[in-house]
């Protein structure tokens, strides 16, 4: 393993990412602020808890996993499609790097970005509602899992797309709604009967569920169910990368 290349890798993307650093510290603080103001006070004083919790802080998990969701999306697939695009990725590929490299330190560095963020929308969240985590570990656990799990989504993207309109298509028009649509600003149990079966088939509903059982201690679905769902969307976009180098779609061609 050539660690030396996966760390030039690695600190070249974060480096581009603290140019920014003001910008993308002010976004999330600004964003959840604005969350907070419509859904907490707005919506939250005509609904006084959910399952137990205030409305404002229930909501905090669906906006942090909202939020690294997009993060780890996106920039993993700007991150690798760039060199793609001004046809440096060549230069990478003809040097002694293998392909195991090439991913750890693009998706390290773009789950990293992500991770920075959940940080700071949780910080953020602390100063509108009083906020507990019953289950610290457990909440680490799906906050890593799911930085990385859509950072590889995200380098899969990236490597599929052919132009700048595709790169924002599936942050924007799946990720995103699947979100809201899978109980972020909600409980399921809080939908009709038909609705909450038909919600179940939703992805995002059983990563939204164990990472808010981290916080309160309740959940849409059994939490195991949640770790299989993670687990196995991990394992999906391991496979597909490796078949992605193995191949090289979209990469010699």
């Amino acid at each position: 393993m050539n660690l030396r290349a996966i760390a030039a890798i690695y600190r070249f993307e974060m480096n581009r990412f603290f140019r920014t650093l003001l910008q993308s510290f002010l976004s999330p603080v600004l964003s959840t602020s604005l969350y907070f103001v419509v859904f907490g006070a707005a919506i939250g004083s005509r609904i006084n808890q959910v399952e137990g919790v205030s409305y404002g802080a229930f909501i905090v998990p669906g906006l942090v996993m909202l939020s690294v969701m997009t993060q780890a999306l996106t920039n993993a697939s700007f991150g690798i499609y760039f060199p793609k695009f001004i046809g440096t990725i060549y230069e990478l590929l003809s040097a002694p790097v293998s392909f195991p490299e090439i991913v750890i330190g693009y998706v390290g560095a773009a789950a990293t970005k992500a991770l920075f963020i959940g940080t700071v929308i949780l910080v953020t969240a602390n100063f509108f509602v009083d906020l507990s985590v019953a289950h610290p570990v457990a909440m680490v656990a799906f906050l890593l899992l799911t930085c990385l799990s859509f950072a590889l989504m995200g380098f899969i993207i990236g490597i599929w797309a052919a132009n700048f309109e595709q790169l924002q298509l599936v942050p924007l028009l799946v990720v995103t709604p699947l979100v809201f649509l899978g109980g972020a600003f909600y409980s399921v149990s809080m939908l009709p009967p038909v609705w909450q079966k038909v919600t179940l088939f939703n992805p995002v509903v059983y990563l939204i569920s164990g990472f808010r059982w981290s916080f309160f201690g309740a959940a849409d679905v059994p939490v195991g169910f949640s770790l299989l769902a993670i687990g196995a969307f991990t394992a999906i976009c391991l496979g597909v990368i490796w078949w992605i180098f193995r191949t090289g779609w979209r990469i010699r061609d």
